[in-house]
């Protein structure tokens, strides 16, 4: 499959305008993805219908909360990555190269049968990287809206501007990892930079989709209260206090075997200091049954969803709105 959002300059070089690594790639060689090739005077998306892993996953375990809560989202991943960070959890995909895992080919019009027959409500494509997957999944995307699917990207951040307003009206929720606040974390710790996530995220909001933060919180790099103040901040600024950010707990994996997992009392910190600066929808993330997992109303404190883990009930929503008090959450119930 020819890939999109590439040029070609007089020496035969591709210009990849996917990412914003913006990698300029010789002929048969990849981009820092891996996945997209220079081949004979194209660019060539390799993964293209190849699938690594599919599962029927519930909504929460993207983890999106206000986005169709207690549904099942049927769920993809492919191979590589554009980051390169030393503590991914999905390293056996994320890390792998096109041609040293096992894959299975399915066509997006397969793939909006399956969905379909899992009984989910929408499709995801997760586990690695979904922005390298681009093509294949704004194929599937637009027959999935056909069939009244909604669409998630949980993402990375780094699909450049123009390349998400090209998607954007076949996606429905873009679920964001902002890995830290700080330039140094993004350049050692994933080869990459923070602003343009940011960018590209305001640019998702602009666009009508939902949004979604998730921090993963890792003892000694990223977990300070200065810099969760600052992230905040960003958010409630930039996509509004009622964006959930979701404060997940860091478990030793990959090349960080050697950080312990997050403290408890690192997270429930970063809750309240959001709660604190005005963000309405904190969460803690990796800590099942805690009590901050639960969704409660800004306006009248009744609670609105209860969760433990990926379970989810009593559901206290009409159209959105409190069922209590009858003010609007933000939160999307139905396709």
């Amino acid at each position: 499959m020819e890939a999109r959002h590439y040029s070609r300059d007089d020496a035969g070089i591709m210009h990849c305008n996917l990412c914003n690594h913006h990698c300029r790639i010789a002929d048969t060689k990849t981009g820092i993805c891996g996945v997209r090739r220079s081949l004979r005077g194209q660019l060539i998306a390799e993964t293209y219908g190849r699938v690594s892993s599919e599962a029927v996953d519930p909504i929460e375990k993207k983890p999106l909360y206000h986005f169709l809560p207690g549904t099942l989202s049927y769920s993809l991943g492919g191979v590589g990555c554009n980051f390169s960070c030393s503590h991914c959890q999905n390293w056996h995909i994320s890390h792998a190269s096109f041609d040293s895992i096992r894959q299975k080919t399915l066509s997006p019009e397969e793939g909006v049968k399956r969905a379909i027959a899992s009984g989910s409500s929408s499709i995801s494509w997760t586990y690695n990287e979904p922005t390298i997957w681009f093509e294949y999944t704004q194929d599937m995307a637009r027959l999935a809206h056909q069939q009244g699917l909604k669409t998630v990207y949980v993402t990375n951040g780094y699909m450049t501007e123009d390349a998400l307003t090209d998607l954007a009206p076949d996606l429905d929720a873009w679920r964001v990892d902002i890995k830290a606040f700080t330039e140094e974390f993004y350049h050692k710790i994933c080869r990459a930079r923070l602003e343009p996530v940011l960018n590209t995220t305001i640019r998702a909001k602009e666009l009508g989709l939902h949004v979604e933060v998730v921090h993963l919180m890792i003892p000694g790099l990223n977990d300070s209260p200065e810099e969760t103040g600052k992230l905040v901040s960003w958010v409630i600024d930039n996509l509004g206090p009622d964006t959930p950010v979701h404060f997940t707990r860091f478990h030793p994996d990959f090349q960080m075997q050697e950080i312990s997992a997050t403290p408890v009392r690192t997270l429930e910190r970063a809750f309240h200091l959001a709660k604190e600066k005005g963000l309405r929808y904190p969460y803690l993330g990796n800590v099942p049954g805690h009590e901050y997992e639960q969704t409660w109303c800004p306006h009248c404190n009744n609670l609105l969803i209860g969760r433990s883990g990926y379970s989810v009930g009593p559901i206290h929503l009409h159209h959105g709105a409190c069922a209590h008090c009858g003010k609007e959450t933000g939160i999307i119930t139905k396709i």
